[in-house]
C-alpha cells in the first residue's frame, strides 16, 4: 500500500512575498495495483507531489509509506536503493541517452546491481516485444519516432520490476494518437503486472481512461472519478 498522511510542502521563506504553500495537509491511500490519474492546472503542485512520492524530495510535515517503509526514517543511501528497486519513473521528456541504443537505454536502471544477467536481459526482451520495440532494439534515439522514444522510456521504468510506477505528463510531448497509445500501454501494464500506477496529466480525456481520477486543488486532492 502507498499512504500519504498530512503532507504539507512549501517553498520560499515564510513571511516573504516569494513564500508559497503548494501542498496542505494532503492525504492519499492507494491499494497495491491501483491505477490513478491526477489532474490539475500548471503550478498546482502536481510535480511536487510526484517528487515526494518518488522520494526525490521530502515533505515539510507528514509521512509517506511505501509498503512497510516509512520514507521519512530512511537515510540517503537507503532511499536511493528503495527508489531504484521499487519505483519506476516516466517523464514528459524521455531523457534517453543519445549515444546508447534502445536496449542499452532500457538496461540503465539495472546497472547499479552489476552487469545485467540473463534474467534482466530476458525481461528487457519480453518488455520490448510487448511494446513493439524489439525490432528497434539496436536503434539509437535519433533513429526513433517521438512515440517510440516514449515507449522506450516506459520500458526502462519497468525493467527493475517496480511496485510503483510514476508518470509525469508522459503524453505531453505527443500527438493525440501517440498520447492515447502511451496511456493505453501504461494501463495495460498496470493490469498485467499489478504495479501501482500514478499518472500526472493535464488531459481530462486521458485521465478518464484510468480507474481512478483525482484533482489537485488548493494543495489537496479531491475525487473526480
Amino acid at each position: 500500500m502507498l499512504s500519504l498522511k498530512n503532507i504539507s510542502k512549501s517553498y520560499g521563506v515564510e513571511g516573504t512575498r516569494i513564500f508559497r504553500k503548494v501542498l496542505v495537509n494532503l492525504d492519499l491511500e492507494l491499494e497495491d495495483g491501483s491505477c490513478l490519474a491526477i489532474l490539475g492546472p500548471s503550478g498546482s503542485g502536481k510535480t511536487t507531489l510526484l517528487n515526494l512520492l518518488g522520494t526525490l524530495d521530502v515533505p515539510d510535515t507528514g509521512s509517506i509509506r511505501l509498503g512497510e517503509k516509512d520514507t521519512g526514517t530512511l537515510g540517503a543511501s537507503e532511499l536511493t536503493i528503495l527508489r531504484n528497486k521499487t519505483i519506476g519513473f516516466v517523464f514528459q521528456s524521455h531523457f534517453l541517452l543519445p549515444q546508447c541504443n534502445v536496449l542499452e537505454n532500457v538496461l540503465v536502471p539495472a546497472l547499479p546491481s552489476g552487469k545485467p544477467g540473463d534474467e534482466i536481459l530476458g525481461r528487457a526482451e519480453e518488455l520490448l516485444k510487448q511494446t513493439g520495440l524489439w525490432e528497434q532494439r539496436w536503434h539509437k534515439p535519433a533513429q526513433l519516432s517521438v512515440g517510440e522514444c516514449q515507449r522506450t522510456a516506459v520500458v526502462r521504468a519497468l525493467i527493475n520490476s517496480p511496485t510503483l510506477l510514476l508518470a509525469d505528463e508522459p503524453t505531453g510531448a505527443l500527438d493525440e494518437e501517440n498520447a492515447r497509445m502511451i496511456m493505453e500501454l501504461i494501463i495495460r501494464i498496470n493490469r498485467e503486472t499489478n504495479v501501482t500506477t500514478i499518472v500526472i496529466t493535464h488531459s481530462t480525456d486521458l485521465a478518464m481512461m484510468m480507474d481512478r481520477v483525482m484533482r489537485l486543488k488548493n494543495g489537496k486532492l479531491e475525487a473526480v472519478k
